[in-house]
C-alpha cells in the first residue's frame, strides 16, 4: 500500500504562484512513478504532469507547459508541483498519483494505482 498526502493548495490571484507537495509513504519512494492530475467542477479528471522514478523523464499537459514544473526529492519522499503564472482556468482540485509497477506512467490515469485525497487550488481573476 502507498499513502499519498497532498498539501500546498489555496487561493491565489491570477499571475501568482503556488507549490503543491505530495508526501508518499508505505513503499520505497524511488520505485514510484508519480503524476499530478486535476479536476475542475463539472469536468473530467485531466493530466497535468508526470515524472519517472529517477526524475529523468518529465511530461506536461500543453495547457501548463512552461508554467508548471514537477520535481521529486527522494530524501523527503515528496513530489512537488511548482505552479507559476497561474490562470483562473487552473482552478481545480489537484491530485497526486503513484504507480509502483512502472518506471514512468505518463498521462494515463488508469496507470496509477494510488491517489491522494486532493488539494484545492483556486485562482481569482
Amino acid at each position: 500500500q502507498v499513502q499519498l498526502v497532498e498539501s500546498g493548495g489555496g487561493l491565489v490571484q491570477a499571475g501568482g504562484s503556488l507549490r503543491l507537495s505530495c508526501a508518499a509513504s508505505g513503499r520505497t519512494f524511488s520505485t514510484l512513478a508519480m503524476g499530478w492530475f486535476r479536476q475542475a467542477p463539472g469536468k473530467e479528471r485531466e493530466f497535468v504532469a508526470a515524472i519517472s522514478w529517477s526524475g529523468g523523464i518529465t511530461d506536461y499537459a500543453d495547457s501548463v507547459k512552461g508554467r508548471f514544473t514537477i520535481s521529486r526529492d527522494s530524501a523527503k519522499n515528496t513530489v512537488y508541483l511548482q505552479m507559476n503564472s497561474l490562470k483562473p482556468e487552473d482552478t481545480a482540485v489537484y491530485y497526486c498519483a503513484a504507480d509502483p509497477s512502472r518506471t514512468y506512467s505518463g498521462r494515463y490515469y488508469s496507470n496509477y494505482n494510488y491517489w491522494g485525497q486532493g488539494t484545492q487550488v483556486t485562482v481569482s481573476s
